[in-house]
């Protein structure tokens, strides 16, 4: 039991005096489980991919990483090509059981903070996320209307990728925005439904949390095309103290961490079949 560490701490308090503190990774230097019964190795990468390298140190292996060292990185990302199949709900060969449309809304003005609208498929069996579409929500500066423009950009990308319900986060300017979108949608005879979501958790925080366990996991996956966003910038630039750009990151932990839109199969399309009528009677 190499690995056991005790400390001295010398406390003024008579109860703690000559306390030690007792300190047993759930692996040894060596690679070896320390309690293989219980948590043998294949359990113990299961433990690792589903809480992500910075808690698992800090959880299993009893070695702190300040968040402040957190980085995420766009490596880790897993890269694909591959379009929805709404007839076998495939992703490649990943079977997708939710999707999220998620929008952090601002003015949209060129020199503002980011509005950032995301779609993210799930594949809850395999714990494998997808960010599929991102899109940076950019209106003129002499537009006389920037939200309800915004609204019809957003509707339109509901609409593209046959979803009918979005998460908008109400905090400051959203807080109009759920009301304009409903006029929006009713405009073009559209039904969609809105959850307003507020927000109270530092924004690092929320971005930490939901972004760099299933990164640093390898169970976020990216689509190609969004490589041509700012996203895969503000991954590179993003530190917890909170500097730089991070609008899209924003938007998409809130896609991870909300509930998604249950996606089935639809089956296969509509086939045509011709009655032979060559006959006599």
């Amino acid at each position: 039991m190499s690995d056991i560490v005790y400390k001295n701490f010398a406390f003024s308090t008579p109860f703690l005096r000559d306390y030690r503190e007792l300190k047993i990774p759930i692996i040894s230097k060596e690679g070896t489980p320390t309690w293989p019964e219980l948590f043998p190795i294949q359990r113990i990468d299961e433990l690792r991919e589903s809480v992500g390298a910075r808690y698992f140190s800090a959880q299993m292996m009893l070695e702190f990483i300040a968040p402040d060292r957190a980085r995420l990185d766009p490596d880790a990302l897993k890269l694909y090509e591959t379009e929805f199949d709404a007839h076998t709900a495939k992703i490649g060969d990943f079977l997708i059981t939710g999707a999220t449309i998620y929008w952090d809304p601002s003015t949209g003005r060129k020199k503002s903070d980011g509005s950032v609208c995301v779609l993210i498929y799930r594949d809850d069996k395999n714990r494998q996320f997808f960010i599929h579409d991102v899109l940076y929500l950019v209106v003129p500066d002499d537009e006389l209307h920037p939200l309800a423009r915004q609204c019809e950009m957003v509707l339109d990308f509901i609409i593209r990728h046959g979803l009918r319900r979005i998460y908008i986060e109400t905090n400051g300017i959203g807080n109009a925005l759920p009301e304009i979108m409903k006029n929006v949608a009713d405009t073009k005879n559209v039904t969609i439904n809105i959850q307003k979501i507020t927000n109270h958790k530092n924004k690092e925080t929320r971005i930490l949390d939901a972004i760099e366990p299933i990164l640093s996991s390898g169970r976020l996956h990216v689509h190609r095309r969004v490589q041509s966003t700012p996203l895969i910038a503000e991954m590179l630039g993003w530190s917890p103290l909170g500097n730089g750009h991070d609008d899209g990151l924003d938007a998409t932990a809130g896609a991870i961490s909300s509930t998604p839109v249950p996606i089935r199969p639809i089956g296969r399309g509509i086939k045509t079949f011709s009655a032979n009528t060559d006959f006599k009677i």
